[in-house]
């Protein structure tokens, strides 16, 4: 049976605990609102640079690009967007399984890690990694980015890759952030859908390309695929903090909790402490008479 010191020292170390998880909760909760924010007013530009970009090849009829070129999907790439840091519940676990499942399905697919959870998964499982980028921050630039998407555009260019997709947690809101695959490469025309509505808003867009249509496509093509990831991040980042905030949330109420029942016993182990020391005086003062 424990003593009472060793409930007391117990009730202290989950005390500290409590307020260790208190205090992440309250920098999560921060560093999430300013992520939403961010990945807030992401989301209407990159959605529209896509339209854009979708509809910009198909206007350019017969013209050539590498990063348009379609081929069999022999070898894929997955960019495969993580934390750095755990304490956030499954938020690294769905987009790991989700990319291990993914990458089981193209056996021999190439994988690029961003983020130290992504790096560490897939170095303790022996899985080989064509590039990892770890220490994302706090505050995103577009020049990371440009980092990660170098060697993609570069070897799906060279024909190396025959797609590329990007796996991140999509944030949806604060308690759920949905896993998702993207393929960013090649670039995808406009589905018949959307050009249905387009006609019926008014007639069929004409497109002039100055100074040539392979022009604006070799400039907008790369910075399409940079603007994706940019976004894909930002959505990570935003799904991470919140993630974080709940878990930590929860991770306080269970500690009150755990505080709660190690008192009531530390209580019951006292009063059966005192019961025993009265019957030792009643059972002595009866000897004395």
């Amino acid at each position: 049976m424990p003593s009472l010191r060793d409930f007391r020292r117990r009730i202290k170390s989950l005390q500290s605990t409590q307020k260790i998880c208190k205090a992440m909760k309250a920098v999560a909760t921060a560093k999430m609102a300013k992520a939403q924010v961010a990945v807030t007013a992401a989301r209407p530009y990159a959605r529209q640079i896509q339209e854009v970009l979708g509809r910009l090849s198909q206007a350019a009829g017969d013209v050539k690009h590498p990063l348009l070129a379609v081929r069999e999907p022999k070898k894929v790439c997955y960019i495969v967007i993580t934390a750095d840091r755990g304490l956030c519940g499954g938020f690294n676990s769905n987009i790991l399984r989700t990319a291990l499942r993914e990458a089981e399905a193209h056996p021999g697919a190439a994988l690029v890690a961003v983020g130290r959870k992504a790096r560490n998964f897939f170095r303790f499982r022996k899985m080989p990694v064509e590039a990892e980028f770890t220490g994302l921050g706090e505050d995103i630039k577009f020049a990371f980015a440009r980092q990660i998407t170098k060697i993609p555009i570069e070897k799906y260019a060279a024909g190396e890759y025959d797609a590329v997709y990007v796996v991140y947690s999509k944030f949806v809101n604060i308690l759920v952030q949905q896993p998702t695959v993207v393929k960013i490469l090649p670039v995808d025309p406009p589905t018949e859908q959307a050009g249905q509505e387009e006609k019926k808003k008014g007639p069929e867009p004409l497109y002039i390309f100055e100074p040539s249509a392979e022009a604006v496509l070799y400039d907008l093509l790369p910075k399409y695929v940079e603007t994706v990831i940019f976004h894909a991040i930002l959505e990570s980042k935003a799904g991470e903090h919140s993630a974080r905030m709940t878990a930590m949330d929860g991770a306080t109420k269970n500690t009150e909790d755990m505080i709660g029942r190690t008192t009531l016993r530390m209580n019951r182990v006292r009063q059966e402490g005192i019961t025993k020391e009265l019957l030792d005086i009643v059972g002595g003062a009866a000897a004395l008479e």
